[in-house]
Order: C-alpha cells, then structure tokens, then sequence
C-alpha cells in the first residue's frame, strides 16, 4: 500500500468525531506557555505570516482558538467595494469551481456529487441553484479563518446538516466520493440581488467548531438529525450582512462551498482551480 491509500485507509479507520472533539477541548484550554510554545511551532510549520495578524504577538492568544481565528490588521484586505463584483469570501484556494449541471457539481476529476444533498436533501433549498454556479474554496491550517459576505444578503435560512468529519485537503477531495455531501456541516442561504446565495461551511477532522455570528457555536455537539431555522426578511429580527462583513468562522481549517442561481454572475476569467484567494478581491461580476 503506498502512503496515499494508506492516509486514505486511516482517513476511514479513525474515529473522527471523538478525535475532533478531543482537540477542540485541547485548542481551548488556556495553558500559559504552553499555549504560547504551541502557537510559535504551528506558525513555523505553516509559515504564516503575522505581520498580517492584529496580534503580532503568538504570546497575545490566551488559547490556541484565540490566535487561530485571530483577526487581521484593520485595511490588510481591501474590499472590491464595485456593486456589479462579487468578493472572495474567504483566504484560501479554489479546489473546483463552475456550472451546476443536473443538480450535481465537481469535487475533484471524476468526482461529482449532489447539491441538493449537500444542501441538506430538500428540493425547495436546491431548486433555486439548479442551473447556476458553484464555488469550492479550501481554507489551510495557514489561512485566516474568518468567513465573510461575498455580497450583501438577509439569511433566510440555516439548516445543520450531520455527517462525518473526514479530512477536507485535496488528497481526500480526491479519493473520498461525496465527500462534501457526507461530511458534517452548516449551510446558510441568503437572500441577495441577485437572488438566493448559498454558502455552505464544511466540518473536518480535528475542526473544533464551526460558528456563525448570528448564532454562535453551531456545531459542536454533534447532532444525528438535520436541523433548519428560518429568519424574517425584514423587521427588528432580520439579519442583514452587508458585503465583507464576517458571517462565521471556523476553528481549524475546513472548506466553504458557495452556490447561487442561472444567469446571475459569472467567475472571472482568472479564477480557476488551485488559485490563491484572498478575502475581498474580485470573484465574480453580477449580470446585468
């Protein structure tokens, strides 16, 4: 067995979720030093750059959740504030992207899967993507780990979607069918211009949480049942986020899925599978 297929093997032989959850107590615990020493080698093994960090200091972070979800330095990811473009909602690299075709969308060569399971199985929350666009952006232990609007939406909706936690790096894009689809995860859809706009937050191995802003912590604990709630369109309770305003994050990197209809915004000609993202910078530009 070649060391590939043998990741792959153990990828389904851990047990993901209590892995998972034993590292999120770890990543929150405060330790002191220890805490510190921890930061400093997961900078130097992921050569992250902190001068970007509001927080220079890997001595600032109280916990290892802390520095992993830090915030960057106020004007360090300029906002492509034109209304016809879409933004990178994410740091990250773009594993597929395009058209929705047959209501199933690309994870990898030869791999395709259901958007309408990824979405949590109901055919009114897939109907409106039938047709449109997809996005797959992964998010590596160096990334920053705060997700933002692509646009301006109001949530319409939430569901929780149960599932595993397999790893989410391209080795097992590649060689786990529906990886997406079976993997745990939080899908929001907005409400926006140009109609409704999916973005689905994707658990992983070791993923401490996932959170929203509107809501906190989603996910842990670990549910067996999907969930879904639904928010007014307008009113003192209608959640409203404007474009580059931070809808959720993750602690430990995962992967955010974005989908919206037909006919609605095309990429640019410049983003393609394995591209570098950075939060802000032109994605998309809106069809007139």
């Amino acid at each position: 067995m070649n060391l590939d297929k043998f990741k792959i093997a153990m990828q389904y032989a851990l047990p993901k979720h209590g892995l998972s959850r034993l590292v999120g107590k770890l990543a929150a615990a405060e330790a002191g030093a220890l805490t510190t020493q921890l930061i400093k080698l997961f900078i130097k093994q992921y050569k992250i750059d902190m001068s970007e960090a509001l927080h220079e200091d890997p001595a600032h972070y109280k916990t290892f959740n802390e520095f992993f979800t830090r915030p960057l330095k106020p004007g360090i990811r300029p906002l492509a504030d034109d209304k016809n473009i879409i933004a990178h909602p994410v740091d990250g690299a773009i594993s597929q992207l395009g058209d929705v075709v047959d209501g199933q969308i690309i994870q990898a060569k030869g791999h395709d899967y259901s958007l309408q399971t990824l979405l949590g199985g109901k055919e009114e929350d897939f109907l409106p993507f039938s047709g449109g666009k997809f996005a797959t952006i992964y998010l590596a232990p160096k990334d920053y780990h705060r997700i933002h609007m692509p646009i301006d939406g109001t949530l319409k909706r939430m569901i929780y979607v149960p599932g595993d936690l397999f790893s989410v790096n391209p080795l097992t894009a590649q060689n786990v069918p529906n990886l997406f689809a079976r993997n745990e995860r939080v899908v929001a859809i907005f409400d926006t211009e140009i109609g409704p706009l999916a973005m689905v937050l994707v658990g992983a191995t070791i993923v401490a949480s996932i959170e929203t802003v509107w809501a906190g912590t989603i996910t842990p604990p670990a549910g067996k049942d999907i969930f879904s709630w639904d928010y007014p369109s307008e009113g003192n309770n209608a959640i409203t986020l404007k474009k580059g305003e931070e809808m959720g994050r993750f602690k430990l990197g995962s992967t955010v899925i974005l989908a919206w209809g037909a006919n609605q915004a095309d990429f640019l000609d410049n983003e393609q599978p394995e591209t570098v993202t950075r939060m802000g910078t032109p994605f998309a530009t809106i069809n007139q």
